[in-house]
């Protein structure tokens, strides 16, 4: 169900919070935690490409986070990343997600939030 800015939403599931401040799917997950339930209001949405070559993209990346390569992996590896970057455009917006950020009542700001992590409050 599509959420409205000034919407009152809750977490449904306890979500990981990455090292740059959005919900854990691709980037660099952090320590912290937001808990099931916490409420908040939602502060903007946006529209995402997304589907199976999203899902992919995320795999890659948590495939190969925390690890250090040379500088001559570390550039083949981004080129590998930017080769399923590409691939995702080619499918022209099919699986598409909106996500959400939110600002819940301990005054943490959260973006990239899907759907299905958020329930009304």
């Amino acid at each position: 169900m599509p959420y409205e800015i000034g919407a009152r939403v809750r977490l449904a599931r306890d979500v990981q919070v990455t090292a740059d401040g959005t919900a854990a799917r691709g980037g660099l997950p952090g320590p912290l935690f937001l808990a099931e339930g916490l409420q908040g209001i939602v502060m903007g949405s946006a529209t995402e490409a997304g589907g199976v070559a999203q899902d992919h993209l995320a795999s890659f990346d948590r495939q190969v986070r925390g690890r250090q390569f040379d500088p001559f992996a570390a550039g083949l590896i981004e080129n590998l990343r930017q080769q399923v970057v590409q691939h995702s455009a080619y499918g022209g917006g099919a699986g598409a997600r909106t996500t959400y950020r939110v600002r819940f009542e301990n005054g943490f700001v959260l973006d990239g939030l899907d759907e299905d992590r958020l329930a009304g409050a």
